[in-house]
């Protein structure tokens, strides 16, 4: 690894912050199999703090890792999951909601946009922020600002998503490395760790989470079976898709949902014969 990649890795850090609680996160987050610890943020949001071995050992980027993994999380569950990432070069986000396309944003470090204006109407809208104030704090991160570097941007990205109720533990900010990340959140005192412990207990996991939440009522009969169905159909291309670009972080969303859909379409078998 050259000299520029290995301070551009070493710098690099990561958050994802999931529209649920901590219960529900918890028992979706160890099908990424990665090690992060977990531990609320505010009123109905939850934070994943990886540990960061994909892109700090020479693998894919960060931004490519982190939009990988939110969409493995957001794909079949009712919550939608914001990925923060930097390194010394830029920083932004993805929101990943369900089957919908990742909408996301950048900033050169110096606090220059580089993103799309539809993208924060897009991001906004799928949040449920309030079309006037909220939309004007966020128009401001798409105009220069001299003032600003990429950390304030991310800080009031971060001050908008407070009137949501938001609200990250003490010293998980913005631009900080991975490993300060994982420090400040394992001085939380409700801070816990996600493992991968086996496919038996995440295939019960899995069952909890969906029965408990919206889509319990398609866990058996004609709608699971096009539900899961569904899932199979969409991981198939998708994971060629990232076999051919070797891409880590997709091919990791498309096991997921291969494994949500034969899952269904299994407990859906299962329950027939109760």
């Amino acid at each position: 690894m050259s000299s520029e990649a290995s301070a551009r890795t070493s710098t690099a850090g990561a958050l994802l912050l999931c529209r649920a609680d901590p219960d529900a996160v918890g028992s979706v987050a160890p099908l990424l199999r990665e090690r992060m610890l977990l531990a609320p943020a505010g009123r109905g949001w939850t934070v994943l703090v990886p540990e960061g071995r994909p892109w700090q050992q020479g693998g894919e980027p960060v931004d490519r890792v982190l939009t990988g993994w939110a969409t493995a999380l957001a794909v079949g569950s009712s919550w939608p999951v914001l990925a923060l990432w930097w390194d010394t070069d830029r920083s932004g986000y993805t929101l990943a909601a369900g089957f919908r396309r990742t909408v996301g944003y950048e900033w050169l470090t110096s606090g220059t946009p580089v993103g799309e204006d539809e993208a924060m109407r897009t991001f906004a809208a799928r949040l449920g922020l309030d079309p006037v104030l909220d939309m004007q704090s966020l128009d401001a991160l798409t105009r220069p600002d001299v003032g600003s570097d990429a950390r304030a941007r991310m800080r009031g990205l971060l001050a908008v998503l407070t009137r949501t109720g938001l609200g990250l533990p003490p010293g998980l900010d913005p631009g900080a490395p991975a490993d300060r990340l994982r420090e400040a959140a394992r001085a939380h005192q409700d801070a816990r760790p996600v493992e991968w412990t086996g496919w038996r207990d995440a295939v019960r996991a899995e069952f909890d989470v969906v029965e408990s939440g919206p889509l319990g009522p398609w866990m058996r009969g004609p709608r699971a079976r096009k539900l899961a169905a569904a899932q199979v159909a969409a991981a198939l291309p998708l994971a060629a898709w990232a076999v051919r670009r070797r891409s880590g972080g997709w091919a990791t969303a498309a096991g997921i949902l291969l494994a949500q859909g034969a899952l269904g379409l299994a407990y859906d078998r299962m329950r027939a014969h109760d």
